[in-house]
């Protein structure tokens, strides 16, 4: 009975949140807000059964799905969690129309099971020299072939904090696409919003998608992880970017204790905090992020989140801009997701 409660409870509070953020995206009202976007989004390895329940209420409106994602042992060698493997190969007996991608990134488990995230030092060693380069686009090719996806994802970050990794990498991707090309793969490459998208000189041929999120996050205080203006600004600076292009957004949110904890949340387990703690959230008018406060055992938290107004909002704001292409990060947790435009 008291889980039933619970979940009645969260649902108006869901509900609540969609009618009260109406309003706030009249700014936006006009053909962009009333249009519909295509739609790609991610499948992580970590959330696989709460990721494939929301993939089922929006395989119908995807155009592609990547499964994330494929990392480094301590030898360097590429590996996919078995986990996603297995899922991978269930979901392809009832696949929908979407193309899927295999997603690369630059995290290296070492030998003790420590992992290092975004590993700069990782791709000095890929990118060493031709050699390397071309055993690391072998051993990407032969991946994705093996696990019958339709292309490459990569999502190498932190390349342009030294130049001549940044300048490798546009070598390496040139060599990935011709590669790809060659194997009836397509190519996309996921960038961070810090990126020279003007001056680093990247090539037509691969989709370029690039993140809209972590204006706040761990790395910072209390904030909503995009607005309005950090979105117009990062759609300006694409825009030098050659051929098809797509806005990532962040689904779920962010919580913050002044004791110094902070940690990512799915929008159901923020829904969940609100109603346990008997807080109604409210909209931020400049990123349409719920927001709301709550006290537990001496500390106060602060939640920032996103719904399905909030992700509706930036698409419109993309839409506006003429990108027409969105992707969430990340399947899983959503309340709403199937009714994201």
């Amino acid at each position: 009975m008291v889980l039933q409660l619970l979940k009645a409870a969260i649902a108006a509070v869901v509900f609540a949140a969609l009618a009260g953020g109406v309003a706030g995206s009249h700014s936006l009202a006009g053909a962009a807000a009333n249009e519909t976007s295509q739609k790609a989004a991610w499948l992580a390895y970590w959330d696989l059964a709460d990721g494939v329940k929301d993939l089922e209420r929006i395989a119908g409106r995807l155009e592609q799905l990547s499964y994330f994602g494929a990392y480094f042992d301590q030898n360097d060698d590429i590996f996919i969690p078995q986990e996603l493997s297995g899922q991978k190969a269930e979901l392809q007996q009832n696949q929908g129309q979407y193309e899927t991608y295999l997603t690369f990134v630059n995290d290296k488990q070492n030998a003790d099971g420590s992992v290092i995230v975004k590993d700069i030092a990782l791709l000095r060693r890929l990118f060493a020299d031709e050699e390397t380069m071309d055993r690391h686009i072998g051993e990407i090719i032969a991946l994705t072939l093996q696990g019958g996806y339709d292309g490459i994802e990569i999502d190498y970050e932190r390349v342009w904090q030294d130049e001549q990794v940044g300048q490798s990498y546009l070598v390496f991707a040139e060599r990935l696409y011709k590669e790809a090309l060659a194997n009836n793969l397509k190519l996309r490459l996921v960038l961070e919003p810090g990126t020279p998208f003007d001056s680093a000189g990247f090539f037509r041929g691969p989709e370029y998608v690039v993140m809209f999120y972590n204006l706040y996050g761990l790395h910072s205080g209390p904030g909503p992880k995009a607005n309005a203006e950090f979105i117009r600004k990062i759609l300006t600076q694409m825009e030098a970017l050659p051929g098809g292009k797509a806005a990532a957004f962040s689904t779920g949110g962010c919580l913050w204790g002044d004791d110094g904890e902070k940690r990512f949340l799915t929008e159901v387990q923020a829904n969940t905090l609100a109603v346990t703690h008997a807080r109604d959230p409210r909209r931020d008018k400049e990123s349409q992020c719920l927001v709301f406060e709550y006290q537990d055992k001496g500390v106060s938290y602060q939640v920032w989140y996103t719904d399905v107004q909030t992700l509706n909002y930036w698409a419109a704001i993309a839409r506006e801009q003429g990108v027409n292409r969105i992707n969430l990060w990340r399947l899983g947790g959503n309340a709403a997701i199937d009714r994201i435009n």
